[in-house]
């Protein structure tokens, strides 16, 4: 028996269709090794040794693997192909002690029958450039987060964070907000003539004024030209035809998947990453069972394989016809800076359409799935053709024009429609009738309508995500998991569409302005991932990366640590008396929340919790009396009886104060459903009655 190490469980009924039965698939869980999540764990002085740990609660995990793994013939471990994959594939490697020179690593970018079988085919050593790469990234941030999110809590507020590519994302949504508070709205004017051709009315714009460009500032320049064009008829000065293409876009990457799904499906950065993981670890499709439907979802480039850009040929040629399929292949180029280790995200096979898939997916998977297949289709077709008349108008020295827009051909965008913010701009019109040079025609009204410039627009999760790729911050695999940091921290917020900063979050970036600002920047972000990418491509020593850095931010930890700035709350004064030394109690900011100390601090050192009123939720099952909620030591949120001490019922959960029909174990609610507090008891039902 062969066995096979992957990371995740939901992988593994995928794959069983094409290892057959002489193999076995354990799943990892993801990392089975890393640094404790208590302590630095790096030895600085010691060449920035990490000081790496079986992770705790997978003991039992490890110690199966182990054994199967000393009765297999043969041991390949296919976690995901990422750099992050590779570092797990090394950490599996050490626990089971194998040669480095082993061939057990394997990888596919999608999971088909053709992908799998030819990775067993080509098993290789574990990549340690790409492990290195990996390991210098995660020290890398360790080091700021261990020793940078200390000062935040020291210096404004108890259990705060920061990150090496967390604070400089917020920075991005700060600066921005900055910038719209200081936008200072500038007046102009628009004015649009509508002229009369036999029974057409044709919608111009203004443009110009003696030949050169002409934006009106004020009323009173609009009220001048008023006065010169009024009851005049407008000359047309030059038609210009042309014939234009619009390429199709290329298939999406991890950044344009996610800025799609927010822009035409209006699903948050968590969703789309849940989605696409399903998608991409295997979904249930009637008539095939669990199969992967997408490939890998962690991806920079563009590439396609030659295989999957046939088969996409051949699909539309049977479907569209040989119109719709270009002479020769459409190929993109991926970005230098990306790292293209991967295909772009694309379906496995064209023949489960969206329409097939339809009736087992959920509504996310199915929308997510169809926005892909039909991305990668499109971008397999030919160009958009369009005929384009511009016309020129002139009247008293005033420009006017229209353009006229036909569509020729739809090819690519009779599947896929890109998405664009502003449609109807000015001065874009449909068909227009026969038009001549030299020709006057009617103006039968004219509309001026008063404008103010435009701050910039507020980040959405989608644009932040496309913003972070343009400046090299961060890669494809830490966008989501970014921004979702930093509204769980409430760093920022949401209203609508559009990301805010919270004051919280421009404090914090305020003080790393001020005191780290050498190291928390775009530029110097940006040339962080260059550098890993060099240990990954080039073997540079990730001793010499991590060092060059280090070096550099001790400085600024020294500075910060040394200066007595600090942007605290002041603590707020109650009128509430100590009574130990009858001064004032304030409200100060703790570990675990607020609570009163007594203002002759240190010489008092009088502390207490703040009563505040007990709510009171939920039922006990015991007594009958209310359940109240309160808060443990370490903050975290419990329910106990209000009779305590007579009565020592408590919960995690809340309870309805009825016992179960089944086991007599108390009845806890959970969303919408009323369920069993015993695990193993499997009694449920709906909770609408519980309003």
């Amino acid at each position: 028996m062969k066995l096979v190490v992957i990371e995740s469980p939901f992988k593994r009924e995928a794959l069983k269709k094409y290892l057959g039965s002489g193999y076995e698939i354990f799943a990892t869980k993801g990392h089975i090794r890393d640094l404790p999540q208590k302590g630095l764990s790096i030895d600085i002085n010691n060449n920035f040794t990490p000081k790496y740990e079986d992770v705790p609660d997978k003991k039992d995990l490890i110690e199966d693997l182990k054994k199967k793994a000393k009765s297999a013939e043969q041991v390949f471990i296919a976690s995901d192909p990422d750099r992050e994959g590779e570092a797990i594939a090394w950490h599996v490697a050490n626990i089971l002690n194998f040669d480095k020179d082993q061939n057990c690593r394997i990888e596919f970018n999608e999971i088909s029958k053709k992908a799998v079988e030819n990775a067993l085919l080509h098993p290789r050593k574990i990549d340690l450039k790409l492990v290195n790469a990996q390991q210098a990234r995660r020290i890398l941030d360790r080091l700021v987060g261990y020793k940078l999110s200390p000062i935040l809590c020291k210096k404004i507020a108890p259990k705060l964070s920061a990150g090496r590519v967390q604070s400089v994302a917020l920075k991005l949504v700060v600066d921005r907000e900055k910038e719209i508070r200081s936008f200072v709205p500038e007046e102009y004017w628009t004015v649009s003539a509508f002229l009369k051709k036999d029974k057409h009315q044709i919608k111009t714009t203004l443009y110009s004024y003696n030949k050169k460009k002409f934006v009106p500032k004020n009323k009173e320049q609009v009220d001048l030209m008023l006065e010169k064009i009024k009851d005049k008829q407008f000359l047309i000065t030059e038609i210009k035809k042309s014939k234009t293409k619009s390429h199709a876009p290329a298939p999406f990457t991890t950044s344009t998947m996610q800025q799609d799904a927010l822009n035409k499906l209006g699903m948050t950065l968590t969703r789309t990453t849940s989605a696409a993981q399903q998608l991409y670890e295997g979904v249930e499709i009637e008539g095939e069972g669990k199969i992967a439907l997408i490939t890998y979802i962690r991806t920079d480039s563009v590439r396609v394989s030659t295989d999957a850009q046939n088969a996409c040929r051949d699909f539309i040629r049977e479907k569209y016809g040989d119109d719709f399929v270009p002479t020769k292949p459409n190929i993109y180029h991926t970005k230098d800076s990306a790292q293209d280790a991967h295909e772009a995200i694309r379906p496995i096979t064209m023949t489960i359409t969206p329409e097939k898939a339809k009736k087992t997916l959920t509504s996310d998977n199915y929308r997510l799935y169809k926005l892909i297949y039909e991305r990668f289709l499109a971008s397999q077709m030919t160009e958009a053709e369009y005929s384009n008349v511009a016309v020129n108008f002139d009247c008293e020295g005033y420009g006017f024009k229209v353009n006229g827009k036909t569509m020729e051909f739809p090819g690519y965008t009779t599947v896929y429609k890109e998405f664009v913010e502003e449609e109807n701009k000015d001065g874009l019109a449909g068909k227009l009738p026969k038009l001549e040079e030299g020709e006057l025609l009617p103006c039968e009204k004219i509309e001026p309508e008063q404008k103010f410039t435009k701050p910039p627009t507020r980040y959405t999760e989608a644009t932040l995500v496309k913003a972070m790729e343009e400046k090299g911050i961060g890669r494809p695999a830490t966008y989501a998991a970014t921004i979702t940091v930093l509204a769980s921290r409430k760093y920022t917020q949401k209203e609508g569409r559009y990301l805010f900063p919270t004051p919280l979050g421009e404090k914090i970036t305020e003080y790393l302005e001020k005191f780290f600002s050498g190291v928390i920047n775009v530029k110097f972000t940006a040339h962080m991932e260059q550098r890993l990418d060099d240990i990954a491509h080039k073997d540079e020593d990730w001793h010499n990366v991590v060092s060059s850095f280090y070096e550099g931010f001790e400085n600024l930890l020294v500075r910060a640590g040394q200066s007595k700035e600090s942007l605290k709350e002041p603590p707020k004064e109650t009128d509430e008396i100590c009574e130990k030394c009858g001064g004032k109690m304030v409200i100060r900011q703790g570990k675990f929340g607020e609570f009163l100390a007594c203002s002759n601090f240190p010489k008092c050192r009088n502390t207490k919790p703040i009563e505040k009123e007990i709510k009171k939720v939920g039922k006990c099952p015991e007594c009958g009396a209310d359940l109240t909620e309160r808060r443990s030591k370490k903050g975290k949120l419990f329910y106990s009886c209000s009779n305590y001490p007579e009565c020592k019922f408590m919960s995690w959960d809340i309870t309805t104060g009825e016992k179960c029909p089944k086991c007599s174990s108390p009845l806890i609610i959970k969303g919408k459903r009323i369920k069993c507090s015993n695990l193993d008891c499997d009694f449920v039902k709906n909770s609408e009655e519980i309003n």
